[in-house]
């Protein structure tokens, strides 16, 4: 998609976009006054949101569903108070919505003070909708930054607990989607066999792939029917990216593995599916010059910068091809080395590049914080290891992993006892996901370097595998560059499915990846949730949340697989320690 189309596509949901400054205030489009003319049928079904928090401003969100009149543009008013019953108003306005923006509506609230919760609700033709709150960002000195952090919600999937969960969590300064906030396959695709038996199917009129504007509006439509949803968006502001979901499995700038040949053009595709995003969440352009990019900063204090990447669309290139490395005799690893480390090859982009390093050079928080859609450390499998995971018919997997793990643990003690057939099983390490930093291996290593360089504090957050991880981030050299926390699904199928390893060698299996690879520190192969992430001026400390499971209307939370890890501040604690130090931190 050229520079023209982006505009193209943002332009069209950035005119929905009023600004409020006060009371009485508002931007009033050209068709409002005809949507005076006649009273109609309405209603709230999608609920309320509240997006990209500012120290001064928010962004809130809603949607009318017309019940009659369609095609008809419609006012909607705003409030915003400073208390739940809405006794003191600080601003109320009003706006026209219609078709051009699928009946949504975005307002900027500006002249807010930092660090404050405040109440909104919309209301039209005599409605009112649900009240959400938000809460803007912390200026000056911060003791504590506290974020929630979820991605990949399939709805045929199963129902989204985790949401549910998240939107009960205290003391939450925003929470962080990575992306796959809906998925585009059709009815039959990927995750949705037991969607009919949960009531989780997709309807009639949108069971197919997304392919159009319609299509994916739809789809959003349903996704924000869903009531776990509405409860999260209502109790917190988001911040949120894109992956590929939100327009097809394994996007790259021109392209998908999820998109063929007879379902038209990928760049107008992709024009549709970005153009339904920003009319549905809760986002703020964040360029005047180009808005469709969504990289964009947001500072907590002096405590935390956090800097959201696009990792999938603006910059990157196709991802390599596992065919590509295997020969008759096995993985060629000196050529994926060659590929992953050719410096022509980028996941950013050179602009969104250069602006992440100026940000990380320039940011004077305590914690610079990266949330991104894939995952960043390491995941450079021994051959072995990966080849007993793969092979679901072993019947001795047990014994297989724990003499991987065995093998390993004498190769770390230097146990000169050990034949060379034993150290090739561990040795010879093949990688895990191409479509994750692996696969961008140059980029990912320049981007360590410049943070260890100016010694920065780096956390970066992560989605898109559907398990939980924790990395230490080293360059080649072996320098600690930060850590990486990467939070599990609401809902979308893990290891456990593609892998199909039985519920009972998990545990073994998830000791045998961490005991293998050199960066991971932690792995749940096997469970939805989502992550708490507390920042204080001395440590930062991710706590992953897990659900019993997500295939029935009844659940509980799994305290006993509840993990928590932390890293410090400071050049020489760039590295996961558990367990965490209590840090005064507020649960």
């Amino acid at each position: 998609m050229n520079r023209r189309g982006f505009l193209r596509a943002s332009t069209l949901a950035l005119g929905g976009i009023a600004v409020s400054t006060g009371l009485q205030s508002g931007f009033v489009s050209g068709a409002l006054s005809a949507a005076h003319a006649t009273p109609r049928k309405i209603a709230f079904r999608h609920g309320v949101a509240s997006g990209d928090p500012l120290r001064d401003r928010v962004i809130l969100w809603t949607r009318i569903s017309p019940i009659d009149a369609l095609g008809e543009a419609i006012e909607v008013g705003w409030e915003v108070a400073a208390d739940s019953g809405f006794t003191e108003l600080l601003h109320k306005g009003s706006t026209g919505t219609g078709p051009e923006q699928d009946y949504t509506v975005k307002v900027d609230v500006l002249n807010l003070k930092p660090d404050t919760r405040y109440y909104y609700r919309f209301n039209s033709q005599g409605v009112t909708s649900a009240h959400g709150n938000t809460k803007t960002l912390p200026a000056g000195d911060v003791s504590q930054v506290r974020l929630a952090v979820v991605s990949c919600a399939n709805y045929p999937a199963g129902y989204f607990h985790v949401y549910a969960e998240v939107a009960r969590a205290e003391n939450l300064d925003a929470v962080i989607h990575l992306g796959d906030y809906i998925y585009e396959y059709g009815a039959g695709g990927y995750a949705t066999a037991a969607a009919e038996d949960m009531g989780r199917a997709l309807p009639a009129d949108n069971d197919g792939e997304t392919l159009t504007l319609a299509d994916y509006r739809k789809r959003y439509a349903l996704y924000r029917t869903d009531e776990d949803l509405q409860a999260l968006h209502a109790a917190a502001a988001c911040i949120a990216v894109w992956d590929d979901h939100e327009i097809s499995n394994d996007t790259w700038q021109h392209g998908a593995q999820n998109h063929n040949e007879d379902e038209g053009d990928f760049d107008e595709r992709k024009r549709a599916a970005l153009q339904a995003w920003f009319e549905w969440m809760p986002v703020r352009p964040a360029s005047s010059d180009d808005q469709l990019t969504i990289y964009r900063s947001f500072d907590f204090g002096n405590l935390v910068s956090l800097h959201m990447l696009d990792t999938r669309v603006i910059g990157r290139d196709r991802q390599l091809t596992f065919s590509d490395y295997y020969d008759d005799e096995g993985f060629k690893s000196a050529a994926f080395r060659r590929d992953s480390m050719d410096p022509s090859r980028t996941l950013l982009g050179q602009s969104q590049r250069r602006w992440l390093y100026d940000a990380l050079e320039t940011s004077g928080a305590t914690w610079q914080v990266l949330g991104q859609q894939v995952l960043m450390g390491q995941r450079m499998l021994p051959r072995a290891l990966l080849s007993v995971l793969q092979d679901a018919e072993d019947r001795d997997l047990a014994q297989t992993l724990q003499a991987l793990i065995a093998i390993a643990q004498r190769r770390q003690q230097n146990d000169p006892s050990l034949t060379q057939q034993e150290l090739d099983q561990v040795a010879t390490l093949v990688p895990f996901s191409l479509d994750a930093w692996d696969g961008y291996a140059y980029e990912r290593e320049m981007l360590l370097k410049h943070a260890s360089a100016h010694d920065t504090n780096l956390v970066v957050l992560s989605g898109d595998t559907h398990n939980a991880w924790a990395c230490n981030l080293t360059t080649l050299e072996g320098t600690h560059a930060g850590v990486e926390f990467v939070t599990s699904s609401v809902t979308s199928p893990g290891m456990e499915s593609y892998l199909d390893i039985p519920q009972t060698l998990m545990p073994l299996s998830e000791r045998a990846i961490t005991t293998l690879t050199h960066d991971v520190q932690y792995v749940n192969a096997y469970q939805r949730g989502y992550m708490l992430v507390t920042f204080t001026p001395e440590h930062a400390t991710a706590d992953w949340h897990f659900v019993s499971g997500v295939a029935h209307p009844d659940y509980r939370m799994d305290q006993a697989r509840r993990f928590t890890l932390t890293a410090a501040t400071g050049a020489q604690n760039r590295r996961l320690v558990s367990p965490a130090p209590a840090d005064n931190i507020k649960r």
